[in-house]
């Protein structure tokens, strides 16, 4: 994919002074809603004096808000490596005369979201706890699910990097980014959300998780479009190589401000 011209310089200076302002807003964000939920549990365990049937037990309202915790954290990381891909690609066009490995950067930013997914969500499993692979694979759906976008990530990132290499030739290998991208964001529309049904709210907290992964499917389904119309020669193919990239930031972004 060549170069895209945007009427402002990024250089790699610049790119990588955005990652850092964006890194530092991914770092402070976490801890800020560590101290809200501290305090949420703080007033959970003032109030204990009510009958036990209708308040859950300190140890397991903090078991759910450490899964709350990685949960947002794992979106959170997803996406700002989502959002370093988007960036690489509007910035490749200006930083690939001093930085020629410019275009390779943003498939190994996929690379980088479907190992990290892979590895380190639903850490139920060993080799953080006990719980085999098979077992969670085959009696949760959420933690199928997750293997699932992860390895679909893993296959963006290595067909796009071997097509940045150009070691994929073939016209066929282009459209297969727009065609994962339109599966995992169907599948995004069946996502299981049933490891957030706890508590006095969860119908809300459901409602919420529901719709933010509806914006993150719509979103996709338009990543998909626009990449599969600016590898298809024909007039409008400049523009769909800028919205391409411009989506690829707003799902970042979307994720990184992502909360249960």
């Amino acid at each position: 994919m060549r170069g895209l011209e945007f009427p402002f310089d990024l250089s790699l200076r610049r790119v990588l002074t955005l990652l850092g302002i964006v890194c530092v807003f991914f770092a402070l964000t976490p801890r800020l809603a560590s101290c809200r939920e501290d305090d949420s549990l703080h007033d959970m365990q003032a109030g204990m004096s009510m009958p036990m049937d209708n308040a859950m037990d300190a140890a397991t309202h903090a078991k759910l808000l450490s899964d709350k915790r990685e949960s947002e954290f794992n979106h959170h990381l997803a996406g700002l490596l989502v959002l370093a891909a988007g960036l690489f690609l509007i910035a490749e066009g200006n930083i690939r005369a001093r930085w020629p490995l410019a275009q390779q950067a943003w498939p190994v930013c996929f690379l980088l979201s479907g190992a990290f997914v892979l590895v380190f969500s639903d850490t139920e499993l060993w080799p953080f706890h006990s719980q085999s692979w098979y077992f969670g694979l085959t009696h949760h759906a959420e933690v199928l699910q997750h293997k699932a976008f992860a390895t679909l990530l893993l296959v963006l990132g290595v067909i796009e990097l071997l097509r940045a290499r150009g070691t994929l030739r073939a016209g066929w290998w282009a459209y297969v980014f727009p065609a994962i991208a339109m599966i995992g964001s169907a599948m995004l529309l069946f996502h299981d959300h049933q490891g957030h049904a706890h508590g006095a709210d969860h119908m809300e907290v459901m409602r919420r998780i529901q719709s933010e992964h509806l914006s993150f499917a719509v979103t996709g389904f338009g990543i998909a479009l626009t990449k599969g119309l600016a590898e298809t020669p024909f007039a409008w193919r400049p523009f769909f190589r800028r919205l391409f990239p411009a989506l690829l930031f707003v799902l970042g972004a979307l994720l990184l401000v992502y909360v249960e």
